[in-house]
């Protein structure tokens, strides 16, 4: 079974900015290669195309603008499509990520794919069927 996972807009970032290999680039090429199925919700679209958008944070990226474009499209057009309903807020350390644990939720998600792990486990809801991964952990 393919494992349904939420790709932190971190991992995204960081896949990016890589020039070669990585767990980040891993968790990236494994959804494109269909051997995990990427969830995505409204927050985190905007929060994606937010981010990369953001010319002070790709200036260190091999690829151009259009290439970052292209991956994007690529990596989207594989993204389930997942609408949140309920919002649990269980109000994590950085509210702006409270959306992760939503969408995980809502998409019935194996896995939260984070960079931050340990501000993810930290709220006052705890969802113990979605695991909080690494890049490397899941990879």
């Amino acid at each position: 079974m393919i494992p349904r996972v939420v790709v932190d807009t971190n991992v995204l970032h960081g896949a990016f900015l890589s020039k070669a290999g990585g767990d980040n680039r891993e968790v990236i090429r494994r959804c494109l290669k269909r051997k995990a199925q990427p969830l995505l919700g409204v927050t985190l679209f905007s929060e994606y195309e937010d981010v990369l958008g953001r010319d002070n944070l790709m200036k260190k990226c091999p690829l151009t603008p259009k290439d970052r474009l292209v991956l994007l499209e690529a990596f989207l057009s594989v993204c389930e499509w997942v609408k949140v309903y309920y919002l649990w807020r269980p109000n994590l350390p950085d509210e702006g990520d409270n959306h992760l644990i939503e969408l995980a939720v809502a998409g019935a998600a194996d896995a939260i794919i984070s960079n931050n792990t340990r501000d993810l486990k930290g709220g006052n809801l705890h969802f113990p069927q979605t695991r909080i991964l690494t890049p490397k952990q899941f990879s």
